[in-house]
């Protein structure tokens, strides 16, 4: 009876759809109004074109720190790219030369020098429930 119950529980932990927890802590968000505009990307085809993210979410700004938890995404390699929508338009606002003029940042705190990163420069491993402290570039 033992090795039945046994042999259900490895069968069942197989095919668990448990999906770990990720937390995602923004700081440094100077302007208290808007939103924070959160996409995930899980491959580096497409990666950060409009409308490509797998998930997207939305973050209320009310203090300079802001949290989300997030629990639907699968174990598998990540990055996170957000901005703070702070005129609520929907949209990541840019000046003539294409640089953002609204403040924005991406997963493992990359900061582009010369053009957008790729997501070898953002992706993270997410296996098990993890916390990413992401600073906001103003």
């Amino acid at each position: 009876m033992s090795n039945l119950f046994i042999f259900f529980s490895l069968i069942t932990s197989l095919f668990s759809s448990e999906n770990p927890q990720l937390t995602i802590k923004i700081s440094n968000i100077e302007k208290m109004k808007g939103e924070i505009i959160i996409g995930i990307f899980d491959k580096d085809k497409n990666f950060l074109k409009e409308g490509s993210a797998i998930k997207n979410y939305t973050v209320k700004v009310e203090k300079n720190t802001a949290f989300i938890t997030i629990t639907d995404l699968p174990k598998g390699e990540y990055a996170v790219t957000m901005y703070h929508d702070e005129n609520s338009d929907k949209e990541c606002n840019r000046n003539f030369m294409g640089m953002p003029k609204e403040s924005y940042a991406f997963s493992n705190n990359f900061k582009p020098k010369f053009g957008p990163p790729k997501f070898k420069d953002c992706k993270f491993e997410l296996i098990e429930n993890k916390t990413l402290n992401i600073k906001m570039i103003n």
